[in-house]
């Protein structure tokens, strides 16, 4: 019987959701040195301006900045250095070629423990137009003012 992990979110990039339409979404292992997972520990991590990209066959996670542990000295890291991503092969070759054809962008957008492991879920975009972004808030709106609404009418 498999025991339950449990799962702690580090960081989200809740701009990703605003930005794109998450078509897919998958979870990665991602290549860590000690005194980042410790700074992860303490949820120092900003994945707000982060893609990925497909380099020689491997996933690379650019621009998500983990700060620099206090206490690492010189094993400390640059903190906005390109990180891989651990995927099988299969799954970066799929993802490789839906980007390159289909116009799709892989967007982090959530880091958390998986147990003592560091995860990544990673999602298959695509770039939302102004007036998506204009729908999407005027639906939201409307969502929030039935819901006062009813609660009102309850009362």
């Amino acid at each position: 019987m498999p025991e339950k992990l449990n799962t702690k979110t580090i960081a989200q990039n809740k701009k990703a959701h605003h930005d794109y339409f998450v078509e897919e979404s998958l979870e990665a292992g991602i290549e860590l040195v000690g005194t980042e997972v410790k700074s992860l520990r303490q949820g120092r991590a900003n994945l707000k301006d982060s893609w990925c990209s497909v380099v020689e066959g491997e996933m690379l996670l650019n621009g998500c900045h983990i700060s620099a542990y206090e206490h690492g000295n010189i094993f400390n890291r640059d903190p906005m250095r390109v990180r891989r991503l651990l995927l099988h092969k299969r799954e970066i070759n799929r993802l490789f070629g839906l980007v390159k054809q289909q116009g799709y962008s892989l967007i982090p957008l959530s880091l958390y423990f998986k147990g003592s492991r560091v995860k990544v879920q990673v999602g298959l975009c695509r770039g939302k137009k102004l007036y998506d972004k204009r729908a999407d808030m005027a639906k939201r709106d409307a969502q929030r003012d039935m819901e006062r609404a009813l609660k009102e009418r309850n009362r």
